[in-house]
């Protein structure tokens, strides 16, 4: 049996393996695969999800048990430091050597770190790897533990240095962009474009400075400052640097094969290198004189090597390469395709801004007026993937070329056409090859949602950037079969979300099984349509977890977030960030009493963390004793209203945002909708509340408030859409009103704001037609509807420990004894428990 050696685990080498065995099977080789890091691939393209909750296997491309299943060896914190070409073997650090009969250089690049003095001192850091981001977190947990005020500074205004800007942002850091070129991310933009991305990442806070260039980091151990000459100093307390890769080579230098002038392994079309034994893949490889940054080309080679080693050897990869991108920097939508620059002066340009929106589109058209030759997309990019395909496939285009970014006027048809248009070839998801022909034929073999379609070709497992496009093939093939595409709850009930909810109201169901025995079918229902019912009746009636705790999931049973070792996490509300210092001492009493971690949120309270089933009750208790409430983190319902200090204490303070921030809060606590959502409130547009990366948010400016809604943060972030401007507190309210209530609704379950806009025909033009000016008349009855649910407020906590006695052993860990979980293991950190788990 053959042996091939992988070295490198990152996501294009882990490619290579899946491909390898889905297409030899599992025995056809002895595969041996090395990576440095401690851990098996995982997403690089979505590290910095990783700073929202430190979760790594959420990132994992594979667990270690997927390579045992496949019979692959995988050897990780191993590095290899040796090949030797005549003997066909590698050595390994730890002096461990291995042979081979095929070898594939999977090595990647590492960060540039430009040669600038003093660049080496502590608090200089590279962003590459999770202990990259380990080690940026914890110092940025030093920085604020010495200064109120801390500030760092990202190093490269490209793809992950604006990433980085806004992770510098979530650890509470003032962060500044510092890059060398007039513009940003110079390489997919033009300067208008560079301009609408610099303003709308300078509106969430993040500084930008162009056209720096770093002549010292200045500190002594520590950096302090970065100095760009003639008197120009940015102090900082951290630097993050992100100004460019470097392909890892220096295994390929070492053992004599061909390198390029600037770095990379010289490869030929059929990724192999000077060495007919030796592939090479992803970032390490150049191909075509080019460093090819992006997964899709990655994984393009990883299965062109495959192919190559099974001897199918008229596979090679294509002359031209597509690095047309979409993506989300900071929340903002990011895009460009084809010859987006105009580089090769053989198009007319048509440009559309919008300056008060912060969009940005512009389209490259051939001279002749008949072929979209590329394009770039700032702050809305819903068009790019019918844009893309339009320029791959060489559509043919509108009469009127303006119609692809402004849509068609005059009540014409949309210009766009159906997906369905797309020739069979053309490639939907680029990550894994997957053309619209090989959609539309899982279709036709029963595949019918997203889902099922990941699980059939691992389209939308990529980037995901395709998921859009994918579903409207799946709909629109599904149409063109005759059969009814209708976004239903689930195989027990053929409704949506909105209609249960006018069924449930209209005939004033109560309960889940009078509902299942109306309009349902089955006996038993599932795990997806009652905590549906659930979520519904506490949106309509306000009826609390307590009240259908046979139908609630996991975290609403237990009116708490189990975590990941079984114990769960307490949070009182406090409201709009305000707490006395009584109150501080009481809450830290109750958690030295239970032996609790703690813990700030990024909403303004505090979490206490490790508390056991039996537990829940005893510490509820004692928080209502001293006058505190459920916080309503574990449920699909309103979180916290965030707010700064305002007028009160800010000298820049244009009202009161604290007051208005408690008052929004306690009028929304308990009101349970399709997913959770958050509030803000910014005394001035200088936005410490971070109002618009809210579900609402206020922000004090002169002659009023302006209120935005439909922002989100987490892993998939958005800014907010500014609804109306300079109001009245009493019209802020009223509007959030109808606004709450009309998303209550009208969204599908587990849709979150944001998604909800985007699936609005009129988008936020629509929202703002109903919520202000009444469009279908139905902002009385919102009203109303919002009235009752406020007056109806209840705290889970103090209903639940009222009734302990009815509980039927809710809180206990074992049905049929009181004995308590003695399984759970704990260790120090920090002075603070962990889960023994985490260690």
């Amino acid at each position: 049996m053959k042996t091939i050696l992988v070295i490198g685990n990152g996501m294009v080498g882990y490619k290579f393996c899946e491909k390898l065995v889905a297409k030899a099977g599992n025995d056809a080789f002895n595969v041996i695969v090395f990576g440095e890091e401690p851990r098996p691939a995982y997403d690089r393209v979505h590290l910095s999800e990783y700073f929202a909750d430190q979760d790594a296997e959420r990132l994992s491309m594979a667990p270690r048990s997927w390579y045992q299943e496949y019979n692959i060896q995988l050897i990780t914190n191993e590095r290899v430091t040796d090949v030797h070409r005549d003997s066909k073997t590698i050595t390994t650090i730890t002096d461990k050597e291995y042979t081979y009969d095929f070898l594939v250089l999977a090595t990647g690049s590492s960060p540039f770190v430009p040669p600038i003095p003093g660049v080496e001192k502590k608090g200089v850091f590279v962003y590459r790897t999770i202990e990259d981001l380990d080690a940026t977190m914890a110092y940025a947990e030093e920085i604020k533990a010495r200064k109120a005020n801390g500030k760092a500074a990202i190093l490269g205004g490209g793809l992950l240095g604006l990433e980085a800007g806004k992770a510098i942002l979530d650890m509470n850091l003032s962060a500044s962009v510092v890059e060398f070129a007039p513009r940003l991310m110079p390489r997919q933009l033009d300067n208008d474009a560079s301009k609408v991305l610099q303003g709308k990442l300078e509106d969430i806070g993040i500084e930008i400075l162009l056209n720096k260039a770093t002549k010292q980091v200045l500190g002594d151990e520590y950096i302090t400052g970065m100095d760009f000459g003639n008197n120009d100093v940015l102090e900082v307390d951290m630097l993050l640097v992100s100004a460019g890769i470097r392909p890892r080579d220096e295994l390929a230098k070492t053992c004599g094969l061909e390198v390029g002038t600037r770095g990379g392994v010289v490869v030929n079309n059929f990724m192999k290198t000077s060495d007919e034994s030796i592939f090479a893949i992803g970032e390490c490889a150049l191909l075509n004189q080019m460093i090819y940054g992006l997964v899709a080309p990655g994984y393009d080679m990883a299965a062109v090597a495959v192919d190559q080693i099974l001897g199918e050897v008229e596979t090679a990869m294509p002359k031209h390469i597509d690095m047309s991108t979409k993506l989300k920097l900071s929340g903002i939508d990011v895009a460009s395709f084809g010859d987006a620059l105009n580089e090769t002066k053989k198009s007319e340009t048509i440009v559309y801004e919008n300056k008060f929106q912060g969009i940005y589109k512009k389209i490259n058209v051939s001279k002749d007026g008949k072929s979209l030759l590329g394009g770039i997309l700032v702050g809305d990019a819903s068009d790019y993937n019918m844009l893309h395909q339009i320029f791959l496939n060489g559509m043919a285009i509108p009469e009127n070329p303006e119609d692809l970014i402004l849509g068609a006027r005059g009540g014409e048809e949309a210009s766009f056409g159906s997906v369905l248009d797309l020739p069979d070839t053309a490639v939907v998801c680029s990550c894994e090859a997957v053309t619209k022909g090989g959609i539309c034929c899982k279709v036709e073999e029963g595949v019918t949602t997203v889902k099922e379609m990941a699980a059939a070709n691992k389209a939308t497992t990529g980037c995901g950037g395709c998921k859009p496009m994918v579903t409207d093939l799946i709909n629109e093939t599904l149409k063109s079969q005759g059969i009814t595409v209708k976004e239903t709850v689930c195989e027990h009930f053929d409704y949506s979300r909105q209609e249960l909810y006018d069924l449930i109201k209209l005939k004033q169901i109560k309960s889940y099984e009078d509902l299942l025995a109306t309009y349902g079918k089955g006996k038993l229902g599932c795990e997806v349509c009652k905590p549906v019912a659930a979520s519904l009746f506490a949106s309509i009636y306000n009826d609390t977890a307590n009240e259908h705790n046979v139908i609630q999931d996991s975290n609403d049973k237990f009116l708490a977030n189990i975590q990941r070792n079984g114990t769960y996490s307490v949070v009182p509300r406090v409201a709009g960030g305000e707490i006395t210092p009584t109150q501080l001492i009481q809450i830290g009493e109750i958690a030295k009493k239970y032996d609790l971690y703690t813990k700030i949120t990024g909403g303004q309270r505090i979490d206490m963390f490790g508390a056991q089933l039996h537990e829940l009750p005893l510490i509820w208790k004692e928080l209502i004793d001293y006058g505190f409430e459920s916080g309503h983190a574990y449920g699909k319902s309103l979180r916290t209203v965030k707010s700064c200090v305002g007028s009160t204490w800010c000298r820049y303070g244009m009202d009161e945002s604290v007051s208005f921030a408690i008052e929004m809060e306690n009028r929304y606590k308990g009101i349970r909708s399709p997913h959770k959502f958050k509030g803000g409130v910014s005394g001035c547009i200088r936005e410490c509340a971070e109002a618009r990366c809210k579900d609402f948010g206020v922000i004090a400016v002169e002659g009023g408030w302006n209120l935005y809604v439909c922002g989100n943060g987490g892993a998939n972030p958005r800014h907010a859409e500014l609804l109306a401007e300079k109001i009245d507190n009493e019209t802020v309210l009223k509007y959030t009103d109808r606004f709450i209530m009309y998303y209550i609704k009208t969204a599908g379950p587990l849709v979150r704001t944001a998604a909800w806009l985007d699936k609005i025909e009129g988008g936020i033009a629509h929202v703002k037609d109903v919520v202000v000016n009444d469009s279908l008349g139905i902002c009385e009855m919102l009203e109303k509807d919002m009235a009752k649910l406020i007056d109806s407020y209840k705290c889970e906590w103090k209903q639940a420990i009222e009734n302990i006695d009815g509980q039927n052993n809710r809180f206990t860990h074992f049905i049929n004894s009181e004995e308590t979980d003695n399984n759970i293991e704990f260790v120090s950190l920090r002075d603070q428990k962990m889960p023994k788990l985490w260690a």
